[in-house]
């Protein structure tokens, strides 16, 4: 696995270094004048952004002339630093098309867990009550004004998703469905489940050494880990092994790895299988 690493970084690193090559070119044409005082590019953007606005509006930020800036640059002064204005604080409820407010979220999610059945589903760590997956703004009614949330969840007993159509203004769910072979993103909580998983099964021996490798240090937390993933959708794959034929019927993820502000660990070739709690090889 190492040597496949190694060879994996190779071409992360390829990408990483195309990627910068188009971005210090884009920020050659978007700054004019230099990059700083110093010559160094990064150090010195706002000087050159700053200079910009003077010559665009006929004056700098305080209204001095563009003369007047290019004086105190030469004079070695810098430009006052930039403030972000603060967001408007968010009200407890949105109007219209407004995003759901963090208080909508959980108003929706509490109405779509109401419903006694809810207690005997399973979330994709074996406890009671099924797995959030993700609530949106629901399309409204001709006519209707009320603000309605749509909140999925995935039953792991039965392998279910769940839509929950609620209404925000009456406190009632109005509609109810499920699906099977029907599978949505994953929740960042099922890839570290995925995770656990992963460093908790034989196939996990290899990442703990590629990760001692890489740190001198031993791996002994998903912690130490940066991850992302998301759904295994076997369509998509020319091989598929027998021990992952059910994934689309069940909840089968494949993870990216890396350690915190450090190299990439390849984990691309260990599907997980959250319904059946199974790590399985690929390629």
């Amino acid at each position: 696995m190492y040597e496949i690493v190694r060879r994996h970084l190779g071409k992360v690193v390829a990408g990483a270094a195309m990627a910068v090559t188009g971005t210090a070119v884009a920020v050659a044409i978007s700054l004019p004048g230099q990059a700083g005082a110093n010559g160094a590019a990064g150090t010195g953007g706002a000087t050159g952004i700053a200079g910009a606005a003077g010559t665009r509006t006929g004056g700098g930020p305080d209204g001095a002339s563009p003369q007047g800036e290019a004086d105190a640059r030469a004079a070695g002064s810098a430009p006052q630093p930039a403030t972000v204005a603060p967001p408007p604080a968010e009200g407890a409820k949105g109007v219209g098309s407004d995003p759901l407010t963090d208080d909508e979220l959980a108003r929706a999610e509490a109405l779509a867990l109401t419903p006694p059945a809810a207690s005997a589903q399973h979330d994709v760590t074996g406890g009671r009550g099924p797995q959030r997956l993700g609530t949106r703004l629901a399309d409204p009614l001709p006519g209707d004004a009320s603000r309605r949330a749509e909140v999925r969840l995935y039953d792991y007993g039965r392998d279910e998703l769940i839509t929950e159509t609620v209404n925000l203004d009456t406190g009632k769910v109005e509609k109810s469905g499920t699906q099977r072979g029907v599978q949505p993103s994953a929740h960042p909580d099922e890839l570290r489940e995925a995770l656990e998983l992963i460093l908790a099964s034989p196939l996990g021996k290899g990442v703990k050494e590629d990760y001692e490798d890489a740190t001198g240090k031993e791996l002994t937390s998903s912690r130490q880990l940066w991850f992302n993933g998301d759904v295994y959708r076997t369509y998509r794959e020319r091989n598929v092994p027998a021990q992952l034929a059910r994934c689309g019927e069940h909840r089968c993820v494949r993870l990216v790895t890396k350690v915190l502000n450090g190299a990439w660990i390849d984990t691309r070739n260990l599907i997980v299988d959250l319904s059946a709690r199974t790590v399985t090889r690929v390629g």
